[in-house]
């Protein structure tokens, strides 16, 4: 992937033609029409809930174009909010498209449901402070005797509620999870993620690399039907691990953003605004971890 000289590392979108409707923590959202949104996935990182100063090159690519080859991959197990339309379609202005080159997409607006829908394959993260404690994941017995990253006996859907912006989300129980959305959707949900998990983790171990865990979002179109939206299993939804370094016991090495985590956690910073600026040298070991997750996967 080779960045154009006409679009630098994009950490703000701007577009004079649409009206902003939510900006993320990536993302800068567009109202289009009545029926579409633009969602462009800019190249800011956040770490500890808090976005940091410098974007990483070419992450908004990386993040778009594994979402739209995993939903073209997996429209046989549901179906998507993307809408059909480019975004030559709705962006007049040639420079702006040039901002927005592979880092945009125009979807269908949808009522996102108050859900993060995690799968978990691996004990590993909050899973595995989870079964320390408690020999369970959110309420699941699980064996005695297990490792940090180790396979789990079967995936475990972990549904969480989505929490304010700058809160952590929480970790419910599928029962809390009706109460929030309806039998139906929790149990359409539940079937979706594990499927949509299973399928792209035996992709992606074809091409050397585990899915350790992953978390999905969805909406609901006027007909009440289930979409799948967001982004979908990109290295900043999931825990993506280089199976030729993978091994039982220990955290492995990831094709995510934990080197950056890392690199801070060995700072003398309270993890609140403003965060550190990043060096050179881990803004390029960062991107260059993006973009072999997309070259393994698509290839």
């Amino acid at each position: 992937m080779q960045q154009s000289s006409l679009s630098p590392p994009l950490f703000e979108s701007r577009l004079r033609g649409l009206k902003t409707v939510h900006q993320g923590k990536v993302r800068d959202i567009y109202d289009v029409d009545a029926e579409h949104l633009l969602i462009v996935t800019t190249d800011r990182l956040s770490a500890f809930d808090v976005v940091l100063p410098d974007p990483i090159p070419f992450k908004g690519e990386v993040l778009t174009q594994i979402s739209l080859f995993w939903f073209a991959k997996t429209q046989h197990i549901i179906a998507n909010h993307l809408s059909g339309l480019k975004v030559e379609d709705v962006i007049a202005d040639s420079d702006e498209r040039a901002q927005l080159a592979g880092r945009a997409m125009v979807v269908k607006k949808l009522k996102a449901l108050p859900i993060e829908a995690v799968v978990r394959g691996y004990l590993i993260g909050s899973g595995y402070k989870d079964y320390n404690l408690h020999g369970s994941i959110c309420g699941i017995a699980l064996p005695g005797g297990l490792q940090m990253a180790d396979r789990l006996p079967e995936p475990l859907f972990t549904p969480a509620s989505k929490a304010p912006a700058g809160q952590h989300d929480e970790n419910i129980d599928f029962d809390a999870m009706v109460k929030l959305i309806g039998s139906e959707y929790a149990a359409e949900i539940r079937r979706a993620a594990l499927d949509i998990y299973r399928f792209a983790a035996e992709h992606a171990r074809a091409r050397n690399i585990i899915i350790a865990d992953t978390k999905f979002e969805f909406g609901i179109d006027r007909a009440g039907h289930l979409r799948l939206i967001d982004e979908a299993l990109t290295p900043d939804s999931s825990r993506f691990w280089p199976m030729a370094s993978y091994k039982p016991g220990i955290s492995p090495p990831s094709f995510d953003k934990q080197f950056v985590r890392d690199y801070l956690e060995s700072l003398h910073w309270n993890k609140k605004p403003p965060a550190p600026h990043l060096p050179p040298d881990v803004l390029a070991r960062t991107s260059d971890n993006y973009r072999e997750a997309l070259r393994l996967l698509t290839a």
